[in-house]
């Protein structure tokens, strides 16, 4: 079974990027552009990895994980991917449960390599 994972980024060449990346490397992805839609999709369709941009249209990304928190749905691994690499940002990530905080562009490879890792310790835990 492949690893579920849902890309949380408003924007548009990101996520067609992503996903493509993704995909190639044998994983099921899906995409949401906000908060709103993050969460509903999740109640669907819960995934193994949530990767989550932090700046969306309707809220801070992190209140994605909060809300699936709230629903006992929270992902196995949550990654936050930011444009910022301040210390506030990533002990606000860390403190809301992230695994990481990957800093955007996040190079492919590393991309890969952390999926991978990530995908291993949630296909053990299954």
């Amino acid at each position: 079974m492949p690893c579920r994972i849902l890309l949380v980024e408003d924007s548009a060449l990101v996520v067609h990027a992503l996903t493509l990346l993704l995909e190639l490397a044998g994983h099921q992805v899906g995409a949401a552009g906000s908060v709103a839609e993050a969460v509903a999709r999740a109640r669907v369709e819960p995934p193994d990895i949530l990767l989550l941009d932090l700046t969306l249209p309707d809220g801070d990304g992190l209140q994605v994980l909060e809300a699936l928190r709230a629903m006992d749905a929270a992902p196995p691994v949550t990654v936050a991917l930011t444009g910022h690499e301040d210390r506030a940002t990533i002990a606000r990530c860390e403190l809301a449960g992230c695994r990481a905080v990957l800093l955007k562009p996040v190079p492919t490879r590393e991309l890969l390599a952390r999926v991978a890792e990530w995908e291993g310790e949630v296909r053990a835990a299954r």
